[in-house]
């Protein structure tokens, strides 16, 4: 069963501060150190000073995390809603020269152990877990909602926005450096959110973007249970923040995640292309913009790696299915044939020898350029490319309990901190 929950939420004093684009900031995870530099020169007040605090010797940046809190709460920089509202979240942008608006709202979901249909699909790592259970331990608030996805086939979404929340002003209105338009608008109708709550019941959910939090919101709330003498199921504690949006929205953008492979100088290419002629065909195409169409019209009806190396890009199309089964041993069928676990273990592990786990050797991003300019300035360096996963895949592999490789998926645009936090009492 899903149980959502209005929740009483800080917010940036609007009072205070007229531009909140320069208090907010991404999801932690996609920040690089660059990232971080530039939130923190932004403003002493963007929520970066406590989502990703800085590492200085001698200062626990927990602590440091949670003494900003406690200050800005006391001098307003925060401020707390007085009555328990859902907020619903508008984001407006432009992929590929096509408009988007993507919209859901933003509640507390109850963490169910026993009858929980909330599904993740990514394995999640112990550094980071260990990380993230820490700041909440400090803080004790939800800083960032996690993002989630579920089948609005009764259009709880479209219903009430069009008939509670399209005509009024949202409080919170900002544009990010992406140039991504977000609104946020405050609903605290008990009958409408009754309705809601009541519709959600027999919900399916799966978790988009925030499986570490997720996982460490369900151990905190394990840790904070066993001090209890009496122990109801609804503490505070029993909820984690969440934004909700439609699993078939059109607004819902899901990007692949590509590799950057540090391959060493004196790395022999041609070796390498023979070992991938055993099973894949290989194409050379000379232009970015026809490698990167043929790569996405490929991705429809068959199997396809993009390559990029010596200023060269290749199509990798697999030859015959059949041989994942013989030469990837872990996961189900499904697990095998997503291009992601091609790519670790037909090419990564079997051809370089890699273990795909390696965060010194491979780096991440969504955004080609990125890499190619990366591999252009870096000679031991070699670039692979995928197309998105399906929703369809992310759900099916979810349903089964089963984890897809770890990077598989960026959806897009990523759901902003700091717009509106969960504290809990």
């Amino acid at each position: 069963m899903t149980k959502i929950a209005p929740f009483k939420a800080i917010t940036y004093n609007t009072n205070k501060f007229k531009d909140l684009s320069k208090l907010v900031c991404p999801p932690y995870d996609i920040i690089s150190p660059a990232g971080q530099q530039y939130y923190y020169d932004l403003s002493e007040h963007n929520l970066i000073h406590m989502l990703l605090g800085k590492d200085i010797s001698g200062e626990d940046k927990y602590k440091r995390a949670a003494s900003y809190f406690k200050e800005w709460l006391k001098k307003e920089v925060f401020i707390q809603s007085n009555s328990p509202a859902i907020y619903f979240y508008s984001q407006e942008y432009i992929l590929k020269g096509e408009k988007k608006n993507r919209i859901g709202f933003i509640a507390r979901l109850h963490l169910d152990d026993k009858n929980s249909s909330t599904y993740g699909h990514e394995h999640t790592r112990l550094e980071a877990k260990e990380d993230r259970l820490r700041l909440l331990k400090a803080v004790k608030a939800n800083l960032s909602p996690i993002f989630v996805l579920f089948p609005d086939q009764k259009r709880i979404i479209a219903r009430v926005f069009q008939q509670h929340i399209q005509d009024t002003q949202p409080f919170i209105e900002l544009t990010d450096k992406e140039r991504v338009m977000h609104k946020v608008w405050r609903l605290d109708n008990p009958s409408v959110i009754e309705m809601m709550q009541l519709d959600m019941k027999n919900k399916n959910i799966f978790i988009a973007d925030g499986h570490h939090r997720y996982e460490v919101s369900c151990v905190y709330r394990d840790q904070l249970r066993r001090k209890l003498a009496s122990f109801t199921g609804e503490e505070d504690f029993n909820y984690t923040l969440a934004y909700f949006t439609n699993v078939e929205s059109r607004g819902l953008t899901i990007m692949p995640i590509h590799r950057l492979v540090k391959i060493g100088a004196n790395f022999n290419i041609d070796n390498f292309k023979g070992f991938l002629k055993d099973y894949f065909d290989i194409e050379d195409v000379k232009e970015k913009e026809r490698f990167l169409f043929l790569m996405e019209k490929a991705g429809n009806t068959e199997h396809i790696i993009g390559v990029y190396k010596d200023r060269k890009y290749w199509l990798l199309r697999l030859k015959n299915v059949k041989i994942l089964d013989k030469l990837i041993a872990e996961g189900s069928g499904k697990y095998r044939s997503l291009d992601v676990s091609i790519l670790n273990y037909l090419v990564l592990k079997n051809g370089l020898g890699l273990d795909f786990e390696n965060k010194e050797r491979i780096t991440f991003s969504a955004y080609p350029d990125e890499l190619i300019g990366s591999v252009d300035n870096g000679p031991g360096m070699i670039a692979f490319f995928l197309n998105p996963v399906k929703i369809q895949q992310i759900m099916s592999l979810a349903l089964d309990n089963e984890k897809m490789p770890a990077k598989s998926t960026y959806f897009y645009p990523k759901v902003l901190s700091g717009l509106v936090i969960n504290k809990h009492e």
